[in-house]
């Protein structure tokens, strides 16, 4: 009998964050895969419309409010969804904000605050999922970590040291947890066409030239672009890959980029 590595039927998916945008895309990935979907956001609104999207979609989902940087609501939650949906098998760090500040200018609360949801988040989230996937032999966590992972930029210093952070939470998690059967890998995006970055998606736009010009694949990214290898790192099929960042960003980490005439 064949099987199916990348089948996600069964499975329960918790994805941070995931009300829109490339965390609502790589969701709707694990649910057309079979997971039940899980998303939690910390407005209910906006949750109630996410939840709605995914079962108009057909697939099967469910919505918790809370915050993933307070720890007592996160226990809370854990324990509420597996008593309601069931045990957590697919852990999704999706969560996450980004202010845009120099550093000269950047306030230590605001450093704080890009610090806390981007990387304590997934470290507290990880650290309840994570203690019923090894009682139950097994488990898979995703860590959205991003090109800031590898790479500086102007004016995002605190995404870009929690995202590095992240990166090396990913490899410790994987060193931790890898005896039982938990695989940790992370995915780092690359510039996505979204409803956040339309603006600067026009033809003419300078930022919109640079990103063509700077990406092997010579266009934006399409937020389905994500969906196979969250369900790579989901399934069966990552079983001994531990402790990776997999880059989806049409090959911009692997070049210097293009001379500025080209």
């Amino acid at each position: 009998m064949s099987i199916n590595l990348f089948d996600l039927t069964g499975k329960v998916a918790l994805v941070t964050g995931a009300v829109h945008g490339l965390g609502m895309a790589m969701a709707k990935g694990l649910g057309q895969a079979g997971a039940t979907i899980v998303v939690n956001n910390h407005s209910k609104d906006s949750l109630e419309e996410a939840v709605a999207e995914y079962k108009s979609c057909g697939l099967n989902a469910y919505g918790y409010v809370f915050d993933v940087t307070n720890e007592k609501a996160v226990m809370e939650a854990v324990s509420k969804i597996e008593a309601e949906v069931g045990p957590i098998d697919i852990l999704v760090n999706n969560a996450g904000i980004i202010k845009r500040t120099p550093i000269v200018d950047m306030e230590v609360v605001d450093f704080e605050a890009v610090i806390n949801v981007d990387l304590i988040g997934p470290f507290i989230v990880s650290k309840h999922v994570a203690k019923g996937m090894i009682k139950r032999g097994g488990g898979k966590i995703i860590n959205i970590c991003s090109m800031m992972s590898e790479l500086g930029r102007d004016t995002v210093s605190a995404y870009a040291a929690a995202k590095g952070g992240l990166k090396m939470l990913t490899k410790s998690m994987a060193t931790e947890w890898a005896k039982f059967n938990i695989q940790t890998n992370g995915i780092g995006p690359g510039y996505f066409a979204t409803s956040q970055t339309a603006p600067i998606r026009v033809d003419g736009h300078p930022f919109n030239e640079f990103i063509i010009k700077r990406t092997p694949a010579a266009r934006w990214g399409d937020p389905e672009d994500l969906q196979g290898t969250a369900i790579f790192l989901s399934s069966k099929a990552s079983d001994f890959v531990n402790g990776h960042v997999v880059y989806v960003d049409g090959g911009i980490l692997a070049t210097i980029g293009k001379p500025a005439n080209e």
